[in-house]
């Protein structure tokens, strides 16, 4: 059953124009509308099947490289200044960072609505956003999608971005079961705009390319609904798997992205790359010509080292915004033993180029990657003896 959205998400106690007022309100008002293959390892667990035994082995690729980048994080400033403002005993005060960002709220009343700009993912203020979050397992076999999962994180894990990976191949997903996974996407991001965080609408396919109709309906679909909601960010190519040419990756996101600048809504989307989303260097050397345009970037931390950094300091670069909406503390088949170490090298990369993340996954399947033990409790409110210790490790991270 579909939830009614709450504005104060959206509006709370921001200072935003009337004109976003009446944005919201059209979402609002507009909201209503009612794959797994098997995963040779070289990419993420997020090819991994549902509850079973997740086939393959982690590829020789990237797990033997022996280069390493390493990075110090950056320190965001901390001066702020007060302003009060109001009428008579009706007073409000704003407190803002020394960029002119606002320190209270929720994170969309901070930041607004995301945009590229000079290589970063920035808010209205124009200041670089990094987002830490979670992405749900795959739609179709997760028990995870709903307001009280996205309340858990956001209120105990300090979570400001969720991902909905809608699952498209597969049994049980949107190739067979379209207006399920399309609902519970909805749910997840319904619930993420009434409480005020950002939210990825995750086209989950490992070949989007064969799905292009599909996904074109399917995206022209939620821009209408969410066209300029600053919560809602679209990924239109999770991985692409079964093509190692980026020009065919590049001609479907430009159909795609075609269908929701279409509808008017100017939300940022994020774009995959091949080689299960590690080919961000072929990407930036023939970007989209849409401004408004991540690249995403994937690594499990114990097969995807420095190599996989190099490649992504060639993007960055040459001016490449990067979104990593996928990674993992684990290897690239979604188990074995956890890599904390290789995984702070990954968090202070990304930290010192201000890269938002989603941390694969917010599910219970039985893998090392999961975060949540099996049988977890699918309405959230978990105690950390409900979490593995890649989902502990990763909690701890958010908060940071």
């Amino acid at each position: 059953m579909m939830k009614s959205v709450s504005l104060r998400g959206v509006l709370g106690r921001s200072k935003w124009s009337f004109g976003l007022a009446v944005v919201a309100l059209q979402a609002a008002m507009l909201i209503g509308c009612g794959d797994s293959s098997t995963d040779d390892g070289a990419g993420g667990a997020g090819g991994a099947g549902g509850g079973g035994t997740t086939t393959g082995t982690p590829a020789s690729t990237g797990a033997g490289a022996t280069s390493s980048t390493t990075a110090t994080s950056s320190t965001t400033a901390t001066s702020s200044t007060t302003t009060t403002t109001g009428t008579g005993d009706a007073s409000t005060t704003t407190s803002t960072s020394s960029g002119g960002v606002p320190t209270g709220g929720t994170p969309v009343e901070r930041h607004g609505q995301l945009k590229v700009m000079n290589g970063n993912i920035v808010g209205e203020h124009g200041s670089p956003v990094q987002l830490k979050g979670m992405s749900l397992f795959w739609s179709q076999w997760s028990n995870y999608y709903n307001a009280d999962v996205v309340n858990s994180i956001a209120d105990n894990w300090d979570a400001t971005v969720v991902r909905a990976a809608m699952g498209i191949e597969s049994e049980g997903g949107y190739l067979e079961d379209a207006n399920g996974q399309k609902a519970k996407a909805k749910t997840v991001a319904d619930a993420a705009i009434a409480k005020g965080i950002y939210v990825i609408l995750d086209w989950h396919d490992h070949n989007a390319h064969q799905h292009q109709d599909l996904a074109k309906s399917y995206f022209r679909e939620v821009a209408q609904t969410y066209k300029n909601v600053p919560n809602v960010i679209f990924e239109v190519f999770n991985e692409p798997l079964n093509t190692n040419n980026w020009g065919a990756v590049k001609q479907y996101a430009e159909a795609v992205i075609g269908e929701i600048r279409g509808q008017g809504a100017n939300n940022l989307v994020i774009v995959g790359s091949p080689n299960w989303s590690q080919d961000v260097d072929a990407a930036a050397d023939n970007p989209l010509g849409d401004r408004n345009v991540a690249y995403t970037l994937h690594f499990y931390a114990s097969t995807h080292k420095g190599f996989l950094r190099d490649k992504a300091n060639y993007a960055i670069n040459k001016g490449l915004a990067l979104f990593v909406t996928e990674w993992g503390t684990c290897s690239a088949d979604g188990n074995g033993t956890l890599d904390l170490g290789e995984s702070q090298t990954w968090l202070d990369f990304l930290n010192s180029h201000n890269i938002s993340w989603a941390n694969w996954s917010l599910g219970d399947k039985a893998e090392a990657c999961s975060a949540l033990k099996p049988r977890s409790n699918p309405m959230g409110n978990w105690t950390d003896n409900d979490l593995t210790d890649s989902g502990k490790w990763v909690k701890s991270k958010m908060a940071e």
